[in-house]
């Protein structure tokens, strides 16, 4: 399906992590272009990762009507705040799209078919309204089972040391890479980009109520096992373990017990993202606290490369990998080979197969 990406005034910046996503990977939306006016008249793609997407930016809604090419049939929002709320702007540019017939989708924690006069302006223009982190009804919600001890493929959680660092971007890669090479892996998405971007497991996490989020993670994990019987399932973190206003890395890796963790890093960032103040861990000390917190090992560490020069990145690789002496690389920079060999390395029955299916 057709549609546009609003993310005015933030695709540059790491609120704009939905839109990223969705310029990125799309299973279920052909995404014609951004909106964003401070950033109008670039590549989606170039500005992002410095390769042409095909997705331009542009101003206004009015300005992605005028494209040409298939007429978009969705907006979707594609900010994530940390306070989850739409502006009055925001607002204003919604109502303008249903009113010019489009369908909105949202990964809000605010959700717009709750309120009464998005509702009724839906109905007039015949359109939809898709509240992506909407959660299950209270009594569909599962709790943890112990059914996770039947899933006997490998698991890999991409968790990280802080928020909007990579960590599903990696998750993607990871998955795609490993199924390019022969080795049959699922994902499992714990957020709402990965959700709109077509994720076909998974759940909003963080609109859970605490008590179910180890059983719906579970459940998860679960459904994809016996859906695909994958060598591999890839579990999308949240958060950071050791970051004091999340607790959702705590239900993945009690929820999905994986074998193994790949640590997602920016070494540039020096405090939390959305947090002034608060200091960035060390990948070191973020291992330490993972691997003293569950049964699992950390196989590998991927790095954002936000902020960093070419040689930055790999001085950072080489410094890293002298001193946690675990594989380090830049999934999005570098060769996607390197996530390949992480988990071959942890893993090397799976290489063992690879060998024996060529």
């Amino acid at each position: 399906m057709a549609a546009v990406v609003y993310c005015e005034g933030q695709f540059a910046s790491a609120d704009g992590k939905t839109a990223h996503g969705l310029v990125r990977h799309s299973a279920d939306y052909q995404i014609l272009a951004v909106i964003d006016s401070q950033a109008a008249g670039h590549d989606a793609g170039e500005l992002l990762d410095g390769q042409c997407s095909g997705i331009p930016i542009v101003a206004d809604l009015a300005a992605a009507f005028r494209l040409g090419g298939p007429a978009p049939r969705t907006l979707i929002y594609g900010m994530a705040p940390a306070n989850g709320l739409y502006s009055p702007s925001d607002r204003q540019v919604l109502l303008a799209a249903m009113a010019a017939g489009l369908s909105l989708v949202s990964g809000m924690r605010e959700f717009l078919a709750d309120d009464p006069f998005f509702a009724a302006c839906a109905a007039r223009h015949r359109v939809t309204i898709q509240d992506v982190r909407r959660p299950p009804a209270l009594q569909d919600l599962r709790l943890f089972s112990g059914a996770i001890g039947g899933v006997t493929c490998r698991r890999i959680a991409v968790l990280g040391t802080d928020g909007a660092i990579g960590k599903r971007t990696t998750a993607t890669l990871l998955v795609q890479t490993l199924n390019d090479h022969g080795i049959h892996a699922a994902l499992v998405s714990t957020g709402q980009t990965g959700i709109i971007q077509g994720g076909r497991y998974g759940l909003p996490l963080d609109a859970i109520p605490s008590q179910f989020c180890s059983g719906e993670v579970e459940a998860a994990v679960v459904d994809a096992f016996n859906s695909e019987h994958p060598q591999v399932i890839v579990i999308e973190g949240q958060g950071a373990l050791s970051h004091p206003a999340y607790l959702s890395s705590t239900f993945i890796l009690r929820g999905a017990q994986p074998q193994a963790v790949i640590l997602q890093h920016a070494p540039r960032r020096r405090q939390r993202c959305d947090f002034p103040g608060v200091a960035m861990p060390t990948p070191h000390s973020e291992i330490t606290l993972i691997e003293a917190f569950a049964p699992t090992r950390v196989i590998g560490l991927t790095l954002n490369h936000e902020g960093m020069t070419a040689a930055q990145i790999s001085a950072a690789i080489a410094l890293y990998e002298a001193e946690l002496h675990i594989p380090v690389t830049d999934p999005l920079s570098g060769s996607p080979e390197g996530l390949v060999q992480m988990v071959v390395r942890a893993f090397p029955e799976l290489g063992s197969e690879l060998a024996a299916m060529a």
